[in-house]
């Protein structure tokens, strides 16, 4: 089985810092921030540049985060990656994921994430 890698270019945000505390009404409630938006339009426009058959299985999870500084924390945005792809519907659900095998790397120049999803 060849396996495919993506990559999708930008700075993937912390899902930890990308929620706002929005009122709705009489309530509150958690809203995406605008960067969060964006990056997630920008990696749908981007895996639908792939081709790619949906996981609904188990998998493991390959990925290797390039970060613009060394600030951000490797698991934060693992989520939001894990996230995007099942709304890009790479993958069915994300609680599927068995394994990860993550990696941090700096690229100021060149911020974004490659990555394999493996079935199981």
């Amino acid at each position: 089985m060849k396996i495919q890698e993506y990559t999708i270019t930008g700075n993937c945000p912390s899902k930890s810092n990308c929620y706002k505390v929005i009122r709705l009404g009489n309530r509150c409630s958690l809203g995406k921030q605008k960067h969060l938006k964006s990056y997630e339009n920008s990696f749908m426009l981007q895996m639908s540049e792939y081709k790619y058959d949906l996981i609904e299985g188990n998998f493991k999870f390959i990925i290797d985060v390039y970060y613009d500084s060394r600030r951000p924390d490797l698991d934060n945005s693992l989520k939001v990656v894990l996230d995007c792809l099942q709304k890009s519907g790479a993958i069915k659900n994300d609680n599927k994921c068995l394994e990860i095998v993550a990696k941090k790397h700096l690229d100021k120049e060149n911020p974004r994430v490659k990555f394999s999803i493996l079935p199981l």
